[in-house]
């Protein structure tokens, strides 16, 4: 008859399985699909994509040319966090200004606080320059202590042991891939860690200090031995009134400061002008890795921001 020659439903089945199965081992594919992870800087993309690697796809919400206090909440991004397994944010209110709308608004449970997908990456590192006091006229302070830390690689290690972990509850398959790429990472940046802070501390004392636009290189300061007496924002997210940029001149000539270290998203005139007056250079610091255009692995943004100043402070 006919109908002899259809298959059963459970024949169907069988083929269909078959054939996913084939596709994936010709293709070298995983039969899992890829955890869909959400980050709010691109320094944090690039860290977990290197510990995830193709367990992950990875999409940061800033870019390093971004100020990350202030990203405008497009509604494109509340479609992208809305389809998010997990949101990695630097937390410290860094993100205070925009993030809790869009997750609001994403109607994701996953990346709501509690949530199985909510990874706030301060929480595992130590900060600095936590303020018990704090008002308006000291300015941009944040409470918890200062956001900025994944400029030192040792706190990027911290975190990338805790991206580990938490990647792997929520893909239990994939577990130890995932510890085991954590630990590979942060022993990399720990060295990374030892190795450039033994080079700037060889350099001579006089040699190692800088003025600083915004007091968010703290972490390097810290991390490389270096010393700032003084910024050019009197306070942060304050600008520089004559009053203070003539106490920053004065500071620089009298301690022959020759580097003044600044992120790209901030205000450049007064840097420059600062340092035609005291024969110094103005470096310009990228504001996060390259992940989007050249995904730029964490420690290779690390390594080139400490080139930049070592280059300076070595002349």
């Amino acid at each position: 008859m006919l109908f002899d020659h259809i298959p059963s439903s459970s024949s169907l089945l069988r083929a269909l399985r078959l054939a996913t199965l084939c596709a994936a081992i010709l293709t070298g594919a995983t039969v899992h699909a890829a955890l869909k992870v959400v980050t709010t800087t691109p320094d944090l993309a690039a860290l977990v994509a290197e510990i995830g690697g193709d367990q992950v796809s990875v999409t940061p919400l800033s870019r390093p040319g971004q100020d990350p206090h202030y990203v405008d909440p497009k509604p494109s991004l509340v479609v992208t966090l809305a389809r998010a397994d997990m949101l990695v944010f630097n937390g410290l209110e860094l993100e205070i200004g925009w993030l809790p709308p869009l997750q609001t608004n994403s109607r994701n449970a996953a990346i709501q606080q509690g949530g199985a997908g909510y990874f706030d990456a301060s929480r595992h590192v130590q900060p600095l320059e936590v303020s018990h006091e704090t008002n308006r006229a000291m300015g941009d302070i944040h409470p918890g202590g200062n956001p900025h830390y994944l400029y030192d690689p040792r706190r990027g290690a911290a975190v990338a042991k805790a991206l580990g972990t938490k990647l792997g509850e929520l893909a239990p398959e994939q577990r130890d891939f995932f510890l085991q790429s954590a630990d590979r990472v942060a022993r990399k940046l720990q060295t990374l860690a030892h190795k450039e802070s033994a080079r700037f501390r060889a350099l001579a004392p006089e040699k190692r200090r800088v003025v600083t636009y915004h007091r968010s290189l703290v972490y390097i300061i810290d991390w490389l031995g270096l010393e700032r007496p003084i910024t050019v924002e009197p306070r942060p997210g304050v600008a520089p009134s004559p009053s203070h940029v003539a106490r920053v001149l004065s500071a620089m000539r009298s301690q022959k400061i020759g580097t003044i270290l600044q992120e790209r998203f901030y205000p450049t005139k007064t840097s420059e002008t600062l340092a035609r007056m005291t024969q110094s250079r103005v470096v310009i610091l990228p504001g996060g890795a390259n992940f989007m255009d050249k995904k730029e692995l964490y420690s290779d943004r690390i390594q080139r921001t400490t080139e930049a100043i070592y280059g300076t402070l070595a002349r």
